[in-house]
């Protein structure tokens, strides 16, 4: 019997499971965005297909400054936890000092420990710092909570760029930040775009700090916005899936445009 002969239950097996797998994985999704044009549980149909639900958050929900407070927060952070967390990866890869090993270790803590378990102690420092119901205040913690991971995963892939291109480079005169700007970062692109994919998903759809930091209309994200169609007695399921429906959109487009990298990223950690 052939390699291939004997090799292709194994295909077929590995695939079934794959599929099994984004069956499930992608029924929630399928099931909010199908029930956010009908009625809760049942398929649309010509005759219950609406856009009531979409037509009460845009209207009621003032659901576009909300989007916009989710994206503002989400950009902005990323920005800070990528440049950040790429700065520190580097200088925990290229440069040996005393407490080298100790600081990553440090550092990942950050992953370990949720900094949820600090809420109280982090909403005394907002109050203390006038930061209360202000996007800055989500900004700072989610930045916080994103770069731990961001520097495990890089200063991993850091390591493996060619020490002969950054020496070359420093005989040709270019700065430290040259070569990081210029020459690592183009070659960690993959890594960096996984670290945004697994940073912006608990970013985005966190509800936790927002309800706590920033719970003001004018500062109200998306997720602590669609709770405005919960009620003790009467829930608006229509609106709510609509809500959900549009939340989902920003993170699919962010996987599409990265899923390229985001793959090379994680099987190249794989290999390693």
């Amino acid at each position: 019997m052939s390699t291939a002969t004997r090799s292709l239950p194994r295909t077929i097996g590995a695939h079934a499971i794959l599929l099994t797998y984004t069956a499930i994985a992608l029924f929630p999704v399928i099931l909010v965005i199908m029930n956010s044009f009908s009625e809760p549980l049942t398929p649309p149909t010509p005759k219950t297909f609406d856009l009531i639900g979409y037509t009460t958050v845009i209207g009621q929900g003032d659901f576009i400054h909300y989007f916009q407070n989710s994206l503002v927060v989400t950009v902005a952070s990323l920005f800070f936890v990528l440049l950040f967390g790429a700065m520190a990866a580097f200088a925990l890869s290229e440069y040996r000092f005393r407490g080298n090993t100790l600081m990553g270790l440090y550092l990942a803590l950050g992953i370990m420990i949720p900094i949820r378990l600090g809420t109280v102690a982090i909403l005394q420092l907002m109050v203390a710092s006038g930061l209360v119901n202000t996007l800055t205040a989500l900004i700072l913690v989610y930045t916080a909570q994103g770069l731990p991971l961001a520097v495990f995963i890089l200063s991993e892939f850091m390591k493996q760029v060619s020490d002969d291109l950054k020496n070359a480079g420093r005989i040709d005169g270019l700065s430290e930040y040259t070569i990081f700007f210029r020459l690592v970062l183009p070659l960690v692109r993959p890594s960096m775009a996984t670290v945004a994919v697994f940073t912006m998903i608990p970013i985005w759809n966190d509800l936790w700090f927002p309800l706590i930091l920033a719970p003001s209309e004018e500062t109200k994200t998306v997720t602590l916005g669609a709770q405005l169609f919960l009620g003790q007695f009467v829930t608006n399921w229509n609106a709510i899936l609509a809500a959900l429906s549009l939340a989902i959109m920003p993170v699919l487009t962010l996987y599409v445009i990265f899923s390229r990298q985001l793959i090379r990223g994680i099987t190249s950690g794989a290999v390693k």
